[in-house]
């Protein structure tokens, strides 16, 4: 028997996964590390949080599966998209990771707009230039930190310092780079009129390669503090939404997917390259080779529902350790007591700015309607249903694109939540399934992992084997009547506060 791991390198933590080759989850390990934020709308991470989590939870899951290192056959690495590492000519980070939730490069994206045409780069990288992004976290280095760029001789994302801390090796692969504003989507290969106008030196971004190939061998020295064994294949991986496609079965033509992370994202697999004009949704290369993905990305979806909990919700949070359960499902049952609307109370979901579908990194949240009526349970309703409805105005905008199929996959951490599924279904108008395997990103990267090294013959077929589908939530019709007007006076909401968002910007 083999087997392979799966990293999910994600914002609030890394989680490895043992799997059999047959997709059983054997062992899984978990490790946080905290979110750092300098200045308001700033968010930093220090990359070798990311390799301690990392190695801690290799050796974690080895330990307690007690499989053999020498029958892991591979493993695979999901990542967190955009972040910025920085390392200098011995391999060292310069600086913490500027990360995809990061606000501040809104004039560097100006900036990259101005020099290429707002046409022209979303010609070639098939997106608009965003703060989330890459290069614009490039260009403020190089702006404001001129010392630190000086030293600079790699770019690296977030899952392929990993990698590098793995196997030695310099790479990335084109699900991920595709999140950089650098890369040329639809040729899959980086950019060198991009490059070129921002005077990034070509030799600066690492070799590409597909998701399922193998990028490097574990060294001796990182055998010794993991316990994997020396020389193991490691395989390319994926961006995280890219792998958590691969992990819920989004591998062909008709499927997609929601997920409900710290982000938020709709997700549709596509044969072809399909691009948004208004450069409201992305596209990105799939880790499928020879396929593409049109997906958006709201950046405070889970995160919206944590910072309330954080903020607000000690006494679920005190009762449900006193329980042995999770303050989620507590606050759950409570939300379920306030009515469809909260009793007419709105949130905007912009804790970090927003991406898609109104690209303005200004944006921030907002409860709408809130009276001295209103209880705790009406604004936890309401930011859960903030959350579904801006996932809703993603899902209209792919609709308009012809991408989306009459059933919608869920996963993430608001997939585990009956209530939150059923609140999706409701919104949506449509059937709401999710997958056996819960493990989304790690399964996808182990499927990568697995079909680099041949334990399967390609990506979709390692689908057809893995994952299975449970029973669909169906849309409750009355329900979905309930929400309308609320979705629709949603809609209406960002345009009435954009100005006032930009003139808080400014003091």
């Amino acid at each position: 028997m083999s087997y392979v791991l799966g990293v999910d390198l994600g914002t609030s933590g890394t989680k490895t996964v043992l799997f059999d080759e047959q997709g059983a989850v054997i062992a899984s390990a978990l490790r946080e590390y905290p979110l750092i934020q300098p200045q308001n709308g700033w968010a930093e991470q220090e990359p070798d949080s990311w390799w301690q989590a990392s190695a801690e939870t290799i050796r974690e899951v080895i330990e307690k599966s007690g499989v053999k290192a020498a029958d892991i056959a591979s493993l695979g690495i999901s990542g967190q998209m955009h972040g910025l590492v920085l390392l200098d000519a011995e391999g060292k980070v310069l600086r913490p990771s500027i990360l995809w939730c990061d606000g501040r490069t809104q004039a560097e994206c100006d900036e990259i707009t101005a020099r290429l045409g707002r046409d022209r780069l979303i010609a070639i990288s098939a997106n608009p230039a965003l703060t989330g992004f890459t290069a614009g976290k490039i260009l403020w280095v190089q702006k404001h930190e001129p010392e630190v760029w000086a030293k600079a001789r790699h770019i690296l994302l977030p899952k392929d310092y990993v990698r590098y801390c793995l196997t030695g090796e310099y790479y990335s692969e084109m699900s991920d780079a595709s999140g950089t504003n650098l890369l040329d989507v639809p040729k899959r290969k980086w950019s060198s009129e991009i490059l070129e106008a921002l005077q990034i030196a070509p030799e600066l971004v690492p070799p590409l390669t597909e998701s399922a190939d193998v990028a490097g061998r574990v060294s001796a020295g990182a055998a010794r503090i993991t316990g994997l064994a020396e020389g193991m294949p490691v395989a390319a991986g994926a961006a995280d939404n890219m792998a958590g496609a691969i992990g819920t079965g989004v591998a062909v033509e008709g499927k997609a997917f929601t997920t409900i992370g710290t982000s938020g994202v709709v997700f549709a697999h596509s044969d072809r390259v399909q691009i948004d004009p208004k450069g409201r949704v992305h596209t990105f290369c799939s880790a499928v080779p020879g396929a593409w993905a049109v997906m958006s990305c709201t950046l405070a979806a889970g995160l919206s529902l944590k910072w309330y909990r954080d903020t607000f919700c000690d006494a679920e949070i005190t009762t449900s350790a006193l329980m042995g359960t999770d303050p989620y499902i507590l606050m759950n049952e409570e939300a379920a007591r306030s009515p469809i609307g909260a009793n007419r109370l709105l949130f905007m979901p912009y804790l970090m700015g927003e991406r898609s579908p109104i690209l303005d990194s200004d944006s921030r949240g907002a409860f709408i309607g809130l009276s001295a009526m209103h209880t705790r349970r009406d604004l936890l309703r309401s930011v859960m249903e903030g959350v579904i409805y801006s996932q809703r105005q993603n899902l209209d905008v792919l609709r308009g694109m012809h991408v989306v199929p009459e059933t919608m996959l869920a996963c993430g951490g608001g997939a585990k939540s009956p209530f939150w599924r059923q609140m999706m279904a409701d919104v949506f108008g449509m059937p709401v399934k999710t997958v056996q395997n819960a493990e989304g990103p790690a399964t996808g990267a182990a499927i990568l992992a697995g079909t680099a090294v041949g334990l399967y013959p390609d990506i979709p077929s390692a689908c057809a084997k893995i994952i299975r589908e449970k029973e669909p939530l169906q849309p409750i019709e009355a329900n979905s009547r309930a929400y309308e007007p609320f979705y629709q006076i949603y809609t209406s909401v960002y345009p009435a506060l954009a100005p006032v968002y930009s003139a808080l910007a400014k003091q």
